[in-house]
């Protein structure tokens, strides 16, 4: 049985036609990878068959009566599936402020479709309709994805990788036929990705279809079969095992031009030995210890991994270093050798110092900001809107990182309009452009196929090459970090397991 019949396929989006005579059959009993490089139209070809991008030419066929939106479910990547939950996170440094997380739902409301507007004190003034979802169907499914113990907590204080196994409870929870999911292994630690791989294959054995978009070297067990586009046409289409065993992938991205990573230098600020010494960082939310005495030294040019599973507290420390956490004015800590980033500094003199870039970056800029001004906004640590003149240096130093990472023709595109791939792309290059003695690269990679992942370690090894600039770089996967990096800091539970 046809489940889904896509017919000579094409679809434009804004200006650009993605999608081009598409032709593929999804039968009964069939799940399926969409494979390729960034923005070769796989996250499209989802929202498509999802029903949330119209087609300009040919047909789709659907296998069933029932309704689209009760059948086919698109697990959503980020916070914008909602209107309610979208305005609970309102900026990026939320989720470090106690009293603001506050405000926001908690998982199990959001679940459950208990959603109150943001900023509601009298509780009795909003009637909600009773949750359609059974205490049993929520054990099983929050089991399942193991996110029990985080119900009630509020969802921006979540990891990265607990919010998206959130997300993926949200889409189980309406049982769907077919269940689609875009990038979903992406910033996941070990554990995290064998739940993942575990559920799906519970749900394969339950009779849902699986419809996923993801990298070659993260196509779970669950999967038969793999779609691969190229530049948005399909440019294979075989069962795994044949993919497996031919394992062909042509490069897209050449090595960096030495020339263009000359210009880079040093970087302006120099006059430190140690770029950051934290002495028995602690910092707590209620009755969760996030961080429980963590000392990190890291010297001036020193390269540094920062690892640890989902909810360990990596990004909560880097939120200390970044300024962006409230708490750390209850520490004691040395940035660039002083006292807290030095007496009377804002938090906008210690991030001209710090390159930054994190998994959740990409949902605070506002959806009309152009990729020129997301980023030259790196210049002035805006999250794409500035109100200062760019200089003639910088105006060509945007050009010139935009180039470096390949996005050079997407310079007056919306930032919106990009692939994720794409956008992660443009944030590194707005963390680049400042030339910044150091680096703080949270998740780098997530969204990128392997030769953008290759490329980019590469462009990030050639700008490391010098005692000038320091690194920190977070990743769960060992193959995504680079060369340069010689020393490794590993927290769990708050606290410092190796070093």
């Amino acid at each position: 049985m046809t489940l889904i019949s896509l017919q000579n396929v094409s679809v434009r989006k804004y200006e650009s036609t993605v999608l081009s005579e598409i032709n593929w059959n999804i039968e009964q009993g069939q799940n399926w990878a969409i494979i390729g490089p960034n923005g070769s139209g796989k996250s499209v070809l989802l929202d498509v068959i999802a029903g949330k991008w119209p087609i300009l030419t040919g047909k789709i066929a659907y296998g069933w009566h029932t309704p689209l939106r009760e059948t086919v479910e698109l697990a959503s990547n980020d916070y914008s599936f909602n209107r309610i939950v979208s305005a609970g996170a309102e900026y990026y440094q939320q989720r470090f402020h106690a009293w603001e997380s506050e405000r926001a739902p908690t998982v199990r409301a959001i679940l459950t479709d208990q959603l109150k507007p943001v900023g509601t004190v009298d509780d009795k003034s909003v009637k909600l309709d009773p949750s359609k979802v059974s205490d049993e169907e929520l054990a099983r499914v929050s089991g399942l994805l193991s996110i029990t113990h985080l119900l009630d907590h509020p969802f921006v204080t979540l990891s990265n990788g607990e919010t998206r196994r959130m997300l993926l409870a949200k889409s189980l929870l309406k049982k769907p036929k077919v269940l689609m999911l875009d990038n979903a292994f992406s910033g996941l630690d070990v554990h995290s990705r064998e739940v993942l791989r575990n559920a799906l294959a519970e749900l394969t054995t339950q009779g849902v279809t699986i419809i996923m978009a993801t990298t070659a070297t993260e196509i779970p067990p669950s999967i038969t079969h793999v779609l691969e586009l190229e530049a948005g046409k399909i440019d294979a289409v075989m069962p795994v095992a044949e993919f497996k065993a031919t394992g062909t992938h042509t490069p897209h991205f050449p090595q960096p031009d030495p020339r263009k990573l000359a210009n880079f230098g040093h970087p302006e600020f120099t006059d430190f030995q140690n770029a950051l010494d934290l002495r028995n960082i602690r910092v707590r939310y209620g009755d969760d210890q996030i961080l429980d005495g963590v000392s990190w030294k890291i010297a001036k040019g020193e390269k540094w991994a920062l690892s640890g599973p989902n909810g360990s507290g990596k990004s909560t420390l880097l939120s200390i270093i970044t300024a962006d956490n409230p708490q750390r004015f209850a520490n004691d800590y040395d940035l660039f050798d002083q006292k807290r980033g030095g007496a009377g500094a804002s938090i906008w003199d210690i991030k001209q110092k710090i390159g930054h870039v994190s998994p959740e970056l990409h949902l605070y800029f506002p959806r009309n900001t152009t990729v020129f001004k997301t980023i030259a906004s790196g210049f002035f640590d805006a999250t794409g809107v500035f109100f200062k003149k760019l200089t003639e240096m910088q105006i060509g130093r945007v050009h010139e990182v935009a180039e470096l990472l390949h996005v050079r023709e997407l310079i007056e595109k919306d930032f919106s309009q990009l692939s994720k791939g794409q956008q992660r792309m443009v944030l590194l290059a707005r963390a680049l452009v400042k030339n910044p003695p150091l680096l703080i690269l949270d998740e780098p990679c997530q969204g990128l196929d392997t030769e953008a992942i290759d490329y980019f370690k590469s462009v990030v090894d050639a700008i490391c090459d010098t005692d000038q600039r320091t690194l920190i770089y977070v990743s769960h996967y060992p193959n995504e970090i680079p060369g340069c990096v010689k020393h490794y800091l590993k927290l769990e539970k708050g606290k410092v397991v190796s070093s």
